[in-house]
């Protein structure tokens, strides 16, 4: 009986480490700590967001995000400013991001803080888009699901970043 005991023990402990290695992991596992701010987005959502017109850019410019937003599944962001709990989620964050073989598309920093962005998927869909934005003892993550067109994902970012020329 105490063999069994202990193997169920150790099942448990495994899939409780292998589970918290997703957005949706992490985000369950960290989202009710007091020291951070959680923000969880339902593909209901995300489809209701897809119906809202163009976005307005500035400068008579605009850009439609509804064919990315409308298939997206599920947004988790997480924000901490505790040192030790930061630590935590970051390290679950980077076992995550080596498991399912991410990109880093982009790392940007600047005056102690680095900003990251991933994305997982093939040449034509994204799957997953993930930033990460460190700080000193405060941490951000973002974790989008959902399947976006990498072309229209592209096109977004190019007019984003033609805008703020």
């Amino acid at each position: 009986m105490k063999r069994i005991a202990a193997f169920v023990a150790a099942m448990f402990l495994l899939t409780a480490g292998t589970w918290a290695q997703d957005g949706k992991g992490i985000y369950n596992k960290y989202s009710d700590h007091e020291e951070v701010s959680a923000v969880y987005i339902s593909s209901s959502m995300f489809k209701l967001i897809g119906k809202i017109p163009d976005m307005e850019l500035g400068e008579g410019s605009s850009m439609d995000l509804g064919s990315i937003i409308k298939n997206l599944n599920s947004m988790y962001l997480l924000d901490c400013e505790d040192a030790d709990l930061t630590k935590e989620i970051k390290a679950d964050v980077d076992k995550f991001i080596k498991k399912y073989d991410f990109e880093m598309l982009m790392e940007i920093k600047d005056k102690g803080e680095v900003v990251r962005i991933y994305t997982t998927g093939n040449e034509k869909t994204v799957t997953q888009f993930i930033m990460t934005a460190s700080e000193y003892d405060g941490f951000t993550f973002i974790c989008l699901d959902g399947t976006m067109s990498r072309a229209d994902l592209e096109k977004a970012i190019a007019k984003a970043t033609q805008n703020m020329e």
